[in-house]
C-alpha cells in the first residue's frame, strides 16, 4: 500500500492552532475526573503541594506560573509512573492581604474572596493545572477555620497559648500590630509609612518551647542549604552566661537586680558602662529623677526607628545616660547605665554590660560620650603599642589582663573559671538564649479567625468548648477599625456579649482575630480528608498521605510560614496526633520573574503580563515550556516576549512533524539501531532530569530529539518501526510539560484513552548508554586537569564534575568564585575574585 495514501491525513489537522483545542481538552479531563486522587489504593503515594495562595489580586501573573507549571508537570509524570497523586489546591484567605484588597476596591472580603478565587480558579485550569478541585479549601469558610480555632485551644491547653502585653509594631493605616517581620526597615509589609511601637496586649504562641528541635530538625529534611540558614539564623541559638547586677540607685527597690546575657564572660572585668533598650522594663525604675526627661524624650524618638535601622553598624551611635548605676558583682565596681536606641528589646534580657575593647558598636559608643576603654584580653598577634589605644576592638581569643585573680588565664579556661565564680555566689548561670521571639498571633482586624477565648469576671480568662466551635465572624458591612487600636469586632454587641462556661454568668468575648499565619500553619493536613466532620483531618488518610513529598514556594515565606507549619507538627506528634515530625520532606523555592522594567514583577509595580494575554496569543503550552525553559527553577529570570516565541516554535515543529510523518500503514519494519540508542539516551535524560527537577534541560533535551527526528524526516529516512516508535515516545515524553498539543495529537493518531494515563516510558540501560567526551578545567586560564563527561552535558553538571577535582578545589580553595566561562564540550575556566 502507498504509504502516503495510507497516511491518516496530516491536511486535515490543519495549521498548528492551540487556541481550537486546549479548552476542549480541560473540559474532557475534569468531566473524566483524570486527576482526583484516590482515598483508597494500593498504589505508591506522591503528595506534591504548592504553598497555599492568597486570593488577595485580581489573578494571576506568569511570575505565579514558575510555581504552579513545574509542580504540574511533577504531579502528572508522576502519574504516568503508576502513582497515587495528591495534587490539590486551596486558598488562605483570611488575613490582611485579602482585607486590604477589600479595603482598596470598596467590597467586603468575602466577596472579593469569592470573586478572587473563581478567577485563580479559571486562569489555573486555563494553564492546564491537574489540580484535584474536589478537595478545595477555603480558610475563610466555617468548616475551614473550626478547625483552626481547635488548634487554638490545643496550643492553649498545653500551655502554648498565652496573653500578654509587650512592645508591638503597630501600623495607623492598617490599625493592627505588626511582628518584626511584618515590618522592614520601619515600614509596614503594605508599603505604609509612620508605624511605632506601643505596649499592647496580645495572644502569643510560645514556639520558643520548640527551639532547639526546630533547630535539629533541619538536619533530616532535603531542602536548599539557603532556606535551612536562613531558618538557623532566625531561631539564633547562642550558649553562655545570664549575669545578675545589683542596682544602685537611691529610689531602686531593695535586691532589684538587672540580667544580662553575654556568651563572653571571660571579659566582665572590662566591662565599664552598660546599655538598655529603651524599651527595658527597669528604665524607669533605674534613671535618676533630674534624667526622666530626656530619657523619655530618647524613647519617643527611638519608637519610631524599625530594628533594622537600629542594627545598621555604620549609624552613628546615639543614646542618654539615665543617671543610674549598677554593681559588677565580681569586683563591686559601679558602672553607669544608659539607654541606646542599637540594643533591641526582642534579644537577649533587652541589656548589654558595654565592653568597648572587646565590641566594636561599645567602642564607637564610649568614644563618642567618653567612656573609659580597657583592655581585658591579650592576643600575642597584635603589637604592644595597639593594647594602650586600640583604634578597633578586639573580639578573638588570647589570655586575659586587668583582670584580678584571673589574670593570666586563655579565653576559654577564663570562660569556664569565671562562671563558675559567678554560680559559686548566686550572681550568674549557665543560659541559652534565642533570637527567635515566641509567636505574636493577635491581629486587631475584622478578616481572620476570632480567637476562641471568653473574659469572666469571676472565672478570668476561659477557652471556649470544642462542642461550641466555630466562633463563628460576624457579617460586618463596615469592617474598618475606628482608631482606637481595637478589633472592629468590638463594636459588634451580639458576639462581644456571652456566657461564661463555666459559671454561667454574662462574659464577652475576645474580640482579636488570628494572623494568616495560623491558617496556613495546618493547611496541608486538611487536604488529606477536606470533608471530614469528626476533627481537623481523617488520622487514616493522613497516615497515608503525610508527609508531604513536595513542597513548593516563593522564598518569600522561607522562614515564618515554614517555622510555624513546623513548629504545630511538633506540637501535634507530642499530643499523639501525627506520626511524624516534619511535615515537608522535600522543599524547593522558584525564582523570582523579572519584568521588562528589570524589576520583580508585581500589580504594584505595574509590570505584570498576565497568563490570560499569552494563551489567547501563544497557547497554553506554549507559556507553560517557556516557563520551564527559561532558566533552572530556583533562579530568578527575566521575561522575554521573543523567548516565548521560541518555545510556540518548538510545539509548532512538532505538529509539523506529526502531520508530515505520522502514519497508520505498514512501515518497512526496519530498525534503525542508532536511532535506537538515542530514544532509550532520551528517556533516561528526561526522566532523570524532571526527577531532579532539572526542568529547563530536560525541554533542551527533548527539543535535541525533536530535531534529530525532524532532520530524520527532512532525509525520507523515517519509514521504519524504531522512528514510528520514537514518536510515540515524544509524545509520551512531552506530556507533562505540555499536555494539550500532545493529548491532541494522541487522538488524532487514533490513541485510545488519554496519554495522560498511559504509563511512563522505560529505557534499556544497554541501549541508554552514554557517550562521553573530555573537557578540559582551567582555573584562571591555566590548566588544572580534565573532566570526562557524557555528550550534551550541560554547564551546570561540567561545572559540578570540575569542582570534584583535587587540584581545582587546590587552587580554588576559599577563593570566592567570580565566574565560570564555559565552552561547551572542550573548555571550562573557572575565574576567581582573587
Amino acid at each position: 500500500m502507498d504509504n502516503q495514501k495510507a497516511r491518516k491525513s496530516g491536511d486535515s489537522w490543519g495549521e498548528y492552532r492551540p487556541q481550537a483545542f486546549e479548552t476542549k481538552w480541560q473540559v474532557d479531563w475534569e468531566e473524566k475526573k483524570l486527576y482526583r486522587a484516590e482515598a483508597f489504593t494500593n498504589k505508591p503515594k506522591y503528595y506534591c503541594l504548592d504553598f497555599f495562595p492568597y486570593p488577595s489580586g485580581e489573578g494571576l501573573h506568569v511570575g505565579h506560573c514558575r510555581n504552579y507549571v513545574p509542580t504540574d508537570l511533577i504531579s502528572r509524570f508522576k502519574r504516568m509512573q503508576g502513582y497515587n497523586v495528591l495534587h490539590p489546591m486551596g486558598w488562605d484567605a483570611f488575613g490582611e492581604p485579602t482585607e486590604q484588597f477589600s479595603v482598596s476596591h470598596g467590597i467586603h472580603p468575602r466577596v472579593s474572596t469569592d470573586q478572587n478565587t473563581a478567577n485563580f480558579r479559571r486562569q489555573m485550569a486555563m494553564i492546564g493545572a491537574s489540580y484535584d478541585w474536589s478537595r478545595e479549601i477555603d480558610s475563610s469558610k466555617e468548616e475551614y477555620y473550626r478547625w483552626t480555632q481547635w488548634f487554638f485551644l490545643l496550643l492553649f491547653k498545653r500551655g502554648l497559648a498565652y496573653r500578654d502585653t509587650n512592645w508591638q509594631w503597630w501600623c495607623p493605616t492598617c490599625q493592627t500590630t505588626l511582628s518584626s517581620h511584618e515590618a522592614p526597615g520601619g515600614v509596614c509589609w503594605r508599603g505604609h509609612k509612620g508605624i511605632t511601637k506601643r505596649e499592647i496586649p496580645a495572644w502569643y504562641f510560645k514556639i520558643t518551647a520548640y527551639a532547639d528541635e526546630l533547630l535539629s530538625g533541619l538536619d533530616d529534611i532535603d531542602w536548599p542549604k539557603k532556606i535551612v540558614a536562613m531558618q538557623r539564623n532566625w531561631i539564633g541559638r547562642s550558649e553562655g552566661f545570664e549575669i545578675d547586677f545589683p542596682i544602685d540607685v537611691p529610689q531602686g527597690v531593695g535586691g532589684s537586680k538587672l540580667t544580662v546575657f553575654t556568651t563572653r564572660p571571660d571579659t566582665l572585668y572590662g566591662a565599664t558602662f552598660f546599655v538598655l533598650a529603651p524599651e527595658h522594663s527597669l528604665v524607669d525604675e533605674i534613671s535618676q529623677s533630674d534624667q526622666h526627661a530626656e530619657v523619655n524624650a530618647y524613647r519617643e524618638q527611638a519608637s519610631r526607628q524599625s530594628e533594622i535601622e537600629r542594627m545598621v553598624e555604620s549609624r552613628e551611635k546615639t543614646g542618654v545616660f539615665t543617671g543610674g548605676y549598677v554593681i559588677n558583682p565580681l569586683n563591686g565596681e559601679r558602672l553607669p547605665v544608659w539607654i541606646a536606641d542599637y540594643v533591641l528589646p526582642g534579644y537577649g534580657t533587652g541589656a548589654i554590660m558595654g565592653v568597648p575593647a572587646h565590641d566594636q558598636r561599645d567602642m564607637e559608643f564610649a568614644r563618642k560620650f567618653g567612656i573609659e576603654v580597657r583592655q581585658v584580653i591579650l592576643s600575642s598577634s597584635v603589637p604592644e603599642s595597639d593594647h594602650q589605644n586600640p583604634e578597633q576592638a578586639y573580639s578573638g581569643e588570647g589570655y586575659l589582663i586587668n583582670s584580678g585573680p584571673f589574670d593570666g588565664l586563655p579565653t576559654q579556661l577564663a570562660i569556664r573559671q569565671i562562671g563558675n565564680s559567678l554560680e559559686q555566689i548566686s550572681a550568674g548561670r549557665r543560659a541559652v538564649q534565642y533570637r527567635m521571639r515566641d509567636w505574636l498571633i493577635s491581629r486587631q482586624r475584622y478578616w481572620g479567625t476570632p480567637i476562641p477565648i471568653v473574659y469572666c469576671p469571676s472565672c478570668g480568662t476561659q477557652p471556649v468548648p470544642e462542642d461550641q466551635l466555630p466562633v463563628r465572624l460576624p457579617d460586618m458591612k463596615d469592617f474598618l477599625p475606628d482608631g482606637r487600636g481595637r478589633s472592629p469586632l468590638a463594636r459588634v454587641e451580639e458576639f462581644v456579649h456571652t456566657i461564661c462556661p463555666v459559671c454561667g454568668e454574662p462574659a464577652k468575648r475576645e474580640t482579636d482575630t488570628m494572623g494568616g499565619f495560623a491558617c496556613s500553619s495546618w493547611y496541608y493536613l486538611r487536604f488529606c480528608s477536606p470533608d471530614f466532620h469528626k476533627g481537623p483531618f481523617d488520622p487514616t488518610e493522613m497516615q497515608y498521605w503525610m508527609p508531604v513529598d513536595l513542597y513548593v514556594g516563593g522564598a518569600e515565606h522561607a522562614v515564618l510560614h515554614l517555622l510555624y507549619a513546623r513548629f504545630w507538627t511538633k506540637v501535634m506528634v507530642d499530643e499523639g496526633l501525627v506520626p511524624f515530625r516534619e511535615p515537608f520532606s522535600r522543599l524547593l523555592s522558584q525564582g523570582q520573574m523579572i519584568g521588562l522594567d528589570g524589576q520583580r514583577m508585581a500589580k504594584s509595580r505595574g509590570n505584570v503580563v498576565t497568563p490570560d494575554k499569552v494563551v489567547e496569543a501563544y497557547g497554553a503550552d506554549a507559556l507553560r515550556v517557556y516557563e520551564l525553559f527559561m532558566a533552572p527553577f530556583d533562579q530568578d529570570v527575566d521575561w522575554s516576549n521573543e523567548g516565548i516565541t521560541g518555545s510556540w516554535r518548538f510545539l509548532n515543529k512538532v505538529w509539523y512533524l506529526f502531520r508530515e510523518t505520522y502514519y497508520e500503514s505498514e512501515h518497512s519494519g526496519q530498525v534503525d539501531a542508532e536511532l535506537e540508542q538515542r530514544l532509550h539516551r532520551t528517556i533516561r535524560e528526561v526522566t532523570e532530569r524532571i526527577q531532579n527537577l532539572r526542568f529547563n534541560t530536560m525541554i533542551s533535551v527533548l527539543m535535541e530529539f525533536v530535531n534529530f527526528l525532524a532532520e530524520n524526516q527532512k532525509q525520507d529516512t523515517h519509514r521504519t518501526s524504531t522512528f514510528h516508535h520514537a514518536l510515540e515516545v515524544v509524545l509520551i515524553l512531552l506530556a507533562p510539560t505540555a499536555p494539550h498539543i500532545c493529548e491532541e495529537l494522541w487522538h488524532l493518531t487514533n490513541h485510545d484513552g488519554s496519554i495522560h494515563q498511559h504509563a511512563w516510558p522505560e529505557w534499556d540501560p544497554e541501549k541508554a548508554r552514554d557517550e562521553f567526551i573530555q573537557v578540559a578545567v582551567q582555573v584562571n586560564g591555566r590548566l588544572r586537569g580534565v573532566v570526562e563527561v557524557v555528550v550534551g552535558a550541560d554547564r551546570d553538571e561540567v561545572i559540578e564534575i570540575a569542582r570534584s577535582l583535587a587540584k581545582v578545589s587546590q587552587y580554588v580553595a576559599e577563593n570566592a568564585i567570580a565566574d565560570y566561562i564555559y565552552v561547551p564540550g572542550k573548555i571550562l575556566n573557572i575565574i576567581t575574585a582573587k
